[in-house]
């Protein structure tokens, strides 16, 4: 049997949880569920300036309404707590001290004004900048003496000058970096805490994290965590190392191209369903041209060797089409249930309705209107012509569609055809309103238009005869006559000019 597949997420809670940072948990999810491994969800909190309570209960929050559970966690437990790194102090000390012992690691006393010196020294002869090792070879007793004495220090790793280290990628193959590019790097601070290196690679070690699925910027850091994971004497995880996610013009991801956190996502509409399919299309490719991918069929589909190598591009219109199609599927009950507060509110339904036609025909009209909407908006603006009586008018159609002098006369003939209309079913409607058209000679659009306006307010939106057949015969006549009214008194056009 294999060894157990063990992957993590590892957030820093100095911000909300950005669109990088999801893909990378959905892929570490994915890969976990897909090898029936355990996904485990630790919180890199070291930065204790920048860390907030506020942004670990975000990242969490995030997670769970995107359906990214984990099986290991701050607050769920598990085997190898804890699993925030500011309560792991005594982990880090332990996993220090057995470098000391072993030798790997060494006591630099160099002031920041000696290693500036050394990086300009470096820039000045072209190399890149480097430690040069100068506290390397301190004698144990003189650096005993100096620490007891308390002077200011810090602890660096001792990397093999020699050689080379090939870090082993389930995505890029063998990448391979010269150790002679590799300096001594600390990973013990003056003021007594781990950086962010050491306290990333003991944990991995400690909680045998089997992969690294991270992302493409922290490549050029692995040979450093492959030295230290031997340094420690344990067996070096895989790595796989995601692409970068790029605006549509190659450049830098930003806010100004769309990309936001994601609560931000969450509060303009976007559905975590559409969301994680978005996700997973930012790098891997489902194959056949495939764009529509549930959870579970991700789950099935997902392997690393599947991965690109090349940068992932933003697409804002890719998400609102998924999100378009995501929508559309819902359940129009659930939508209903979803909405009736804002519509109790808006006083669009009454909060004790128990009558069953009537909640047959909000449930009709809903399942109608969410039919052809891409969103939460659409669907508020969809449902409000046949909640809400029509008071105000599309300025431009009434110019438009109401300036014409036919065109009260006109309204009132639709009105008084549509009394006679039986059963009042589409199929029905648009027979006795096509028969009107041919009676008056126009054209079809002369007599649809300034009908859809009257009746909803609006120049654009669903087939007029459905809208006719949902609002039914007594609010249409109602509606028509109302806005052939105001035409002729002149109030509604010189209003809207």
């Amino acid at each position: 049997m294999g060894k157990q597949i063990r992957v993590r997420f590892a957030p820093s809670p100095t911000g909300a949880l950005h669109i990088g940072g999801a893909r990378t948990a959905y892929f570490n999810w994915l890969f976990a569920r897909q090898q029936k491994g355990t996904f485990v969800l630790r919180i890199d909190d070291t930065d204790r300036a920048r860390s907030t309570e506020a942004s670990y209960q975000q990242i969490l929050d995030s997670l769970r309404w995107l359906g990214i559970g984990w099986d290991e966690g701050p607050d769920v437990g598990g085997t190898f707590g804890p699993y925030r790194q500011s309560e792991r102090i005594d982990v880090y000390r332990t996993y220090l001290e057995q470098l000391k012992a072993t030798d790997h690691i060494y006591p630099c006393f160099c002031t920041a004004e000696q290693l500036q010196a050394e990086r300009e020294e470096a820039q000045r002869k072209g190399r890149a900048p480097r430690y040069s090792g100068r506290c390397r070879h301190i004698p144990r007793e003189e650096a005993d003496r100096r620490i007891e004495a308390g002077e200011a220090h810090v602890y660096r790793l001792r990397v093999s000058e020699a050689g080379e280290t090939t870090v082993r990628d389930l995505i890029r193959g063998d990448v391979v970096f010269q150790n002679s590019e590799i300096d001594d790097f600390i990973i013990w601070k003056a003021d007594g805490t781990p950086t962010y290196h050491f306290a990333s690679c003991v944990d991995d070690a400690a909680m045998e994290i089997s992969h690294v699925i991270r992302a493409e910027e922290h490549l050029s850091n692995t040979p450093r965590h492959v030295a230290l994971f031997q340094a420690f004497g344990v067996e070096v995880p895989l790595f796989a190392h995601v692409p970068m996610i790029l605006a549509p013009d190659r450049s830098k991801l930003s806010k100004r191209h769309g990309a936001t956190s994601v609560s931000e996502y969450r509060e303009a509409g976007i559905l975590p369903e559409a969301l994680v399919n978005y996700l997973l299309l930012l790098g891997f490719s489902p194959g056949e041209d495939k764009e529509i991918v549930s959870r579970d069929e991700a789950v099935q589909l997902f392997q690393l060797d599947r991965v690109t190598k090349h940068a992932a591009i933003y697409d804002v219109k890719k998400l609102e089409w998924l999100n378009a199609h995501y929508f559309r599927s819902q359940s129009p009950d659930a939508v209903v249930a979803k909405l009736w507060p804002t519509w109790v509110e808006s006083g669009y339904v009454r909060a004790d309705e128990v009558d069953r036609s009537t909640i047959a025909w909000i449930r009709t009209v809903t399942e109608f209107v969410l039919s052809r909407s891409r969103n939460w908006t659409d669907v508020m603006d969809g449902v409000r012509p046949y909640f809400a009586k029509v008071n105000t008018y599309d300025a431009k159609g009434v110019q438009k569609q109401f300036s014409g002098q036919d065109v009260p006369h006109r309204l009132r003939l639709v009105a008084d055809r549509l009394q006679t209309v039986a059963p009042f079913t589409t199929v029905v409607i648009e027979r006795a309103f096509r028969e009107l058209i041919e009676e008056l000679q126009v054209k079809g659009g002369e007599l649809i238009h300034p009908t859809r306006l009257a009746l909803t307010g609006m120049t654009v939106g669903p087939g007029l005869f459905d809208v006719m057949a949902l609002l039914g015969r007594e609010a249409s006549v109602q509606r028509l006559n109302a806005a052939a009214d105001l035409i002729e008194r002149g109030e509604l056009v010189n209003l809207q000019k």
